[in-house]
C-alpha cells in the first residue's frame, strides 16, 4: 500500500474532490490503509480513530478542510482518543472535553484520525518515532510523530506545538514544512502546558501552500494569513549568532537559498543581530524553566521517579530559578519585544536562518538543539521551515523564514517563494540528492 499523501498535496486533493474525481471518504480509506501498512515501522501514531467513524466524518465534510485527515500531537486533549502526553504516568483514557483547536478543526471539516507521538511532556526524552527521511537519524522533537507522519505521506496535515523549537526543528529534520504562527494566533486551551508564556500551536504539511490553507482554515483572524502585495524582497541574513556558529550543512543551505532568492531579484542583506537577542536567548531559558516547574508540579509530586531522568533533573534544577529572576526575564521580554520588532522592520522584510544548527543527529538518544528557534518563540514571531535542501551527509536541511509578529501572511508568502525557487534551482542541478 503506497502512501497516498506522497502522491498528491492537500490542495490538489481538495480540487479533485470539487471536480468529482474522488471522494473524501475514499481518500480516508486510502489514508487509513497506508497508516496500517507503514506506521508499524515509523511509529508516528499513538492511537487512531475507528475506521468507519473516520469515513463517515470525511463524507460529511463540506467546509474548507473538505473532510481530509489530520493528526494531533498527543499533548492535545480529545474526547474520541486518549491523551498520554508521551508519559506512562497518564492513563490511556479520552479527555472529558476537546481542546479548543479540535473544535476549530471539526468546524472546518477536518477529521482528526489519530494522535501523533510526542516526547515526554513535550520536553527532550525522545519519542519512539523514526525519521522516514533519514532512518538512522532522529526525527527531532517534541512534535516527532506529527512531522514524521507528514514526511511519510501518511497525512496531508498534522498539528504540533512549539515551546523552544518543537515544530521548526522536526520539520527540518524530516524534510517537511513546519509553520509556527504568531504567538496566540491559534488557541492552545486543552494543550498540556509546559510553559504558558511560550507554548504555541504548530502546523505541518508537505508544501507551503498546504500549510497556508490549513492556517487560514483554523485561524480566528484569517486575514492575518492573507497574501501580501508582491514586492521586491529584502531578506536579512544574520552573519553571526550569540548561540553558536553555522555547521557546514547550514552554511551550504543559506548560500544556496541566498543565491536562489537573489536570482529572483531579492536583496540579500547581511545583517548583525542586535545585542538584545543574546539577552532574550537567556530569558527564554529562565521563563521556560520557572513555568515548567509549576506546570508539571502534579506529576513531580505524584510520581517523580516515573519521569525520565532528563526531565526530572531539569525540573529539579529549574526549582532554583527565583521568582525575582523570572520577573526580570518577563520584564526584559516585554521591554525588548517592541524594540526587536522595530529593529526587524527597519532592517528587512524577513530573516533567513537555518531551521536547525545541522542535519538531524545520528541515532535516537537526542532530539537535537533548538538554538535557532528559541528567541523567535519567545518574541512570538511567525516562522516557517522550508524544506528541499540536503546537508553535507545527504539528510534534510531546512531553512527558517522569520517575519515580524503579526505578519504571518507575509512570512508564508516569502516561504512559498523560497520553496518555488529552491525547486527550480534543484531541478537545474545535475546529480542532486
Amino acid at each position: 500500500m503506497s502512501a497516498i499523501w506522497l502522491q498528491t498535496t492537500a490542495l490538489e486533493a481538495l480540487a479533485a474532490i470539487r471536480r468529482g474525481e474522488v471522494t473524501a471518504a475514499e481518500l480516508m480509506r486510502q489514508t487509513l490503509a497506508a497508516i496500517a501498512a507503514h506506521d508499524p515501522r515509523i511509529l508516528a501514531f499513538t492511537s487512531l480513530i475507528d475506521e468507519q467513524a473516520a469515513i463517515r466524518a470525511a463524507g460529511s465534510g463540506t467546509a474548507s478542510l473538505g473532510g481530509l485527515p489530520i493528526g494531533l500531537k498527543d499533548i492535545i486533549d480529545t474526547t474520541e482518543l486518549p491523551t498520554a502526553y508521551g508519559s506512562a504516568l497518564h492513563s490511556l483514557v479520552p479527555a472529558r472535553v476537546d481542546a479548543a483547536l479540535v473544535g476549530v478543526i471539526k468546524r472546518a471539516s477536518g477529521v482528526v484520525v489519530g494522535k501523533t507521538a510526542t516526547t515526554e511532556f513535550a520536553f527532550l526524552h525522545p519519542a519512539p518515532t523514526r525519521n522516514p527521511a533519514a532512518w538512522d537519524r532522529t526525527p527531532g522533537g517534541s512534535s516527532a510523530g506529527s512531522a514524521a507522519a507528514v514526511a511519510a505521506g501518511l497525512l496531508p496535515w498534522a498539528v504540533g506545538s512549539q515551546t523552544g523549537g518543537s515544530t521548526i526543528r522536526p520539520a527540518s529534520y524530516c524534510g517537511v514544512v513546519g509553520f509556527k504562527p504568531t504567538f496566540g494566533q491559534l488557541p492552545i486551551n486543552g494543550f498540556k502546558p509546559f510553559s504558558w508564556s511560550l507554548d504555541t500551536a504548530g502546523l505541518f504539511a508537505r508544501t507551503v501552500g498546504d500549510v497556508t490553507w490549513l492556517a487560514k482554515a483554523l485561524s480566528p483572524s484569517p486575514q492575518v494569513i492573507e497574501r501580501m502585495t508582491p514586492k521586491p524582497w529584502v531578506v536579512g541574513v544574520p552573519q553571526s549568532y550569540p548561540w553558536g556558529h553555522y555547521s557546514p550543512s547550514a552554511t551550504l543551505a543559506i548560500e544556496t537559498a541566498s543565491r536562489a532568492w537573489a536570482s529572483a531579484g531579492a536583496t540579500i542583506k547581511p545583517i548583525e543581530l542586535p545585542a538584545m537577542v543574546a539577552e532574550l536567548f537567556e530569558a527564554h531559558g529562565v521563563i521556560q524553566g520557572w513555568e515548567a516547574v509549576r506546570a508539571l508540579r502534579p506529576e513531580m509530586q505524584r510520581n517523580a521517579q516515573g519521569l525520565s531522568s532528563i526531565l526530572r533533573d531539569y525540573l529539579l534544577e529549574s526549582e532554583t530559578i527565583s521568582d525575582e529572576a523570572y520577573a526580570t526575564a518577563q520584564a526584559l521580554t516585554q521591554r525588548y519585544r517592541p524594540a526587536l520588532t522595530d529593529w526587524f522592520n527597519s532592517q528587512c522584510d524577513v530573516l533567513l536562518t537555518p531551521s536547525a544548527p545541522d542535519e538531524a543527529p545520528l541515532g535516537f538518544e537526542s532530539t537535537g538543539p533548538s538554538h535557532f528557534n528559541r528567541v523567535w518563540t519567545l518574541i512570538g514571531n511567525p516562522c516557517v521551515s522550508v524544506p528541499g535542501l540536503r546537508g553535507v551527509s545527504g539528510a534534510p536541511m531546512g531553512l527558517q523564514v522569520i517575519g515580524p509578529p503579526g505578519a504571518d501572511g507575509l512570512t508564508l508568502q516569502a516561504a512559498q517563494m523560497l520553496e518555488s525557487l529552491l525547486e527550480s534551482a534543484l531541478e537545474s542541478t545535475p546529480n542532486r540528492h
